[in-house]
């Protein structure tokens, strides 16, 4: 379910909104929050916004990382954002791929973080270690300070043995990867441990070009920038680091194990979502996207159907869908990059068969938008309505059609679709041709700045 170019933070996998849209509903009620800052790639933005929207955040600011540089100079990125508005304000970092189900102890816990923050600490989350974990790093804990403890060290992932002996001992505790700091003393930290970060960093930011709502960091800069994690670059080296223990229903949503461990069960501990039917099955968890999926007499498994690949596995073993990505990727194949249905900030499209000269796409556009005024060398289109009004460019003429209607773009034509009207508008496209790539476009105007390809 996670692509490429749809990861999970954008999956809605424990209820109606995604991973990223409940990280941000999580903190209603909260005082004091400033609206949130998203770090993303680019290749995300319109969905990072579009999610936001959708939440009531449209005016949220989005950074755009031009490559991916670890958490540290991420984080960092998000301090410059604010020290124009207020040097002295608080950063809450949080992952947007986190489950949290006790709202109010993590509230709590933010209250006590920021008390710790605000006398200079750099503040971490310790989640309350359940079981002697060996996916996660562990945080030692020294003496008591305010609400939580100074940090004795950090420790990196264990084996089995010596996280027994963690938990056993009530000293340590799982590294959430949750911060809280004021941005100040943060960046201060950075330039004193990892001077080239910062350096680089402020660069990045001081070469910023802003388009629309989305913040662009100087490229360059930002590529010279060391990879680095944030524990690595300051939190395991800075002088004044403190922990606040957390006990609040907590997951990083690591595997489909850590997502059946969180989800409601039925009387025979299963998990489903979507068209599931069980029989003489316990203990399992089947997500079902397109249609009717049955387990009849199996124990501890899962199962995912999506429009164009299905997995099943030992409950056990499902972790090891990395390796399965991974040979997807060594072999050409195409399936760990986009879903049938690919999201464009206009709305989507989704391809529902294909072959040597031919391609059939239903496309979505949302009302207001438009594509971008564009022409094929390789391959033409018929296009028919299936509802909503569609604005349509060819060449010289401008013209509409509705519902059961439809037209014809010859190869070369430049042409151009719109959503003029106040509902979805749906069409069927039809591509015919000796080459049928999306790089097959050559863009004369886009409302959302994309070159010829993207």
């Amino acid at each position: 379910m996670s692509r490429q170019g749809y990861p999970k933070q954008l999956l809605a996998l424990l209820n109606d909104h995604s991973l990223l849209q409940n990280t941000v509903l999580r903190l209603n009620g909260l005082e004091g929050l400033a609206a949130p800052i998203l770090v993303c790639n680019e290749a995300h933005r319109y969905l990072v916004q579009s999610q936001m929207t959708e939440i009531g955040y449209p005016d949220v600011q989005v950074i755009l990382e031009p490559v991916g540089r670890n958490t540290a100079p991420a984080i960092a990125l998000a301090a410059l954002a604010v020290q124009g508005v207020n040097p002295e304000a608080m950063l809450l970092v949080l992952p947007s791929d986190h489950v949290i189900t006790k709202l109010d102890v993590l509230h709590s816990g933010i209250r006590a973080a920021t008390e710790l923050a605000t006398d200079g600490h750099l503040v971490t989350f310790g989640i309350e270690a359940a079981a002697p974990e060996t996916g996660y790093g562990y945080i030692e804990r020294a003496a008591a300070v305010q609400s939580g403890y100074h940090v004795e060290r950090f420790v990196e992932k264990p084996d089995s043995e010596r996280a027994q002996a963690y938990v056993d001992s009530g000293q340590y505790y799982w590294n959430s990867g949750m911060f809280v700091f004021q941005s100040q003393q943060f960046l201060k930290t950075l330039n004193i441990h990892a001077p080239l970060i910062a350096q680089c960093t402020e660069a990045a930011w001081q070469g910023r070009s802003i388009d629309q709502a989305f913040i662009r960091p100087n490229a360059k800069a930002f590529e010279d920038c060391p990879a680095e994690s944030v524990d690595y670059a300051v939190m395991e080296v800075a002088s004044s680091v403190a922990v606040v223990p957390l006990s609040a229903g907590w997951s990083d949503i690591g595997s489909w194990q850590s997502i059946w461990a969180v989800s409601d069960k039925d009387l025979d501990l299963n998990v489903s979502k979507g068209d599931v039917i069980f029989e003489n099955t316990a203990s399992s968890l089947v997500f079902a996207e397109n249609r009717l999926v049955t387990v009849v007499g199996l124990e501890e498994v899962v199962v995912v159907e999506t429009a164009d690949a299905v997995l099943v596995a030992a409950a056990s073993q499902s972790q090891q869908v990395k390796a399965v990505v991974d040979r997807l990727r060594d072999s050409g194949r195409a399936e760990h990059l986009l879903h049938r249905r690919v999201n464009r900030p206009w709305g989507w499209y989704e391809i529902v068969d294909e072959g040597p000269r031919h391609k059939t796409k239903r496309i979505g556009v949302v009302p207001g938008q438009r594509l971008s005024l564009q022409k094929h060398t390789h391959r033409a289109e018929h296009w028919v309505v299936v509802s909503g009004v569609a604005r349509v460019t060819c060449d010289d003429q401008v013209f509409e059609l509705i519902e059961n209607q439809s037209t014809y773009i010859p190869q070369g034509s430049t042409h151009r679709l719109e959503n003029p009207g106040g509902a979805l508008l749906e069409i069927i496209e039809v591509q015919s041709g000796r080459y049928l790539g999306e790089d097959d476009i050559i863009r004369f105007d886009d409302a959302y700045g994309r070159v010829d390809g993207a």
